[in-house]
């Protein structure tokens, strides 16, 4: 097995290799705004690392978001590109599942919370760092302070909201190689892991003006 990991639902840009046993190289660079300039060279650099081509990948893991539309599309299509012209398979791994399996807290309950913009956050909450209890959701901080209050939270939405997130730990952002060694535990083990479809929660940013005038030639 040598699985090439990556994610793009943050403002992360993370690529790992890893061989069913261990990470073996991997790169992460914080950059909200280029993520289309930033993954390929980025897992050139890692292959490079690791002192193989592309054609020795056997499976292809990305992260599904949740996250914003731009940047998560960008890891998102270079997976199925990948796994087109490699003839393997791509697997999902939500991105919040990568955070906690990460997480530096020894035991659980506690929160994953990622920057969603518009003053909320994509969470959820986990029993412990492989065990997710509720779906990912998208949130204002203020809105769940309730549902979270007393938990330990993991992530940069955490650490921008201490008022809702009082205890928070690092990481703040995710990465290919806890991505990698989750879905190596999980394929090992023979359990199905989600479908390479983003995770939007909601509508993208960008969007067509609703009263826009129509200019035809005459």
């Amino acid at each position: 097995m040598l699985l090439l990991a990556l994610d793009t639902a943050t403002p992360a840009v993370t690529v790992a290799l890893h061989d069913g046993t261990d990470v073996i190289a991997s790169s992460s660079q914080v950059d909200a705004r280029r993520h289309g300039e930033l993954l390929l060279p980025a897992v050139d650099r890692v292959l490079a690392e690791a002192g193989v081509r592309l054609d020795a990948v056997t499976d292809i893991v990305v992260g599904i978001g949740p996250g914003p539309y731009t940047g998560l599309r960008v890891g998102l299509m270079t997976a199925d590109t990948f796994g087109i012209a490699l003839g393997v398979p791509v697997h999902g791994v939500c991105t919040l599942d990568g955070l906690a399996y990460a997480a530096d807290i020894e035991k659980g309950p506690f929160v994953v919370a990622t920057d969603a913009r518009r003053k909320e956050v994509y969470w959820a909450r986990y029993a412990d760092s492989r065990t997710r209890l509720t779906d990912p959701a998208v949130d204002r901080p203020a809105d769940i302070a309730d549902q979270v209050a007393g938990l330990p939270a993991v992530g940069a939405g955490a650490l921008l909201y201490p008022d809702a997130f009082p205890s928070a730990h690092e990481p703040e952002h995710v990465s290919a190689a806890a991505l990698a060694g989750l879905a190596a535990e999980k394929l090992a083990a023979g359990e199905e892991l989600p479908a390479p479809r983003p995770l939007y929660l909601r509508r993208p940013d960008a969007q067509v003006p609703k009263n826009y005038k129509v200019v035809t030639p005459k």
